[in-house]
């Protein structure tokens, strides 16, 4: 198996990165859409991390900074790659970013039908802090 190349995204990828979610995520948000992605790489050029080996995307994630606090979304393996270390080394490059940046928490949106991916976080070291709930309301 060949190296997996791990890099941030650029504008050039937004279009790769909305179509690998439409196959590999579970669900979309209101955001998932080309002007969404757009405004992200270009106000944090750093926060949209891509997995590719032989220059194909295989996975990614969103290691959003705040400046306060650390955010992961987005974390996404295509099928046909799972279970390769591809989340793990994903994740590594987001903590990494964190760390460099001052993060000291980092914190996950999962699903939670999303048993798979359960699994796969607590295998990272995450777990659930079921005191909390997450509250949405769209704008505009």
């Amino acid at each position: 198996m060949s190296d997996l190349d791990i890099r941030c995204a650029t504008p050039l990828d937004i279009d790769t990165a909305l179509r690998f979610w439409r196959e590999a995520a579970e669900g979309t948000s209101i955001s998932d859409d080309r002007d969404g992605v757009a405004r992200l790489v270009d106000r944090d050029p750093e926060a949209l991390i891509l997995a590719e080996r032989d220059g194909v995307l295989v996975g990614t994630v969103i290691a959003g900074f705040d400046g306060w606090r650390c955010h992961l979304y987005r974390l996404a393996v295509h099928p046909g790659h799972r279970r390769q270390g591809i989340a793990a080394a994903l994740l590594a490059a987001a903590e990494e970013r964190f760390v460099r940046l001052g993060g000291r928490r980092v914190d996950a949106m999962v699903l939670v039908r999303n048993e798979l991916a359960h699994h796969a976080w607590h295998a990272a070291g995450y777990g659930p802090q079921e005191q909390w709930r997450r509250w949405v309301k769209p704008l505009g």
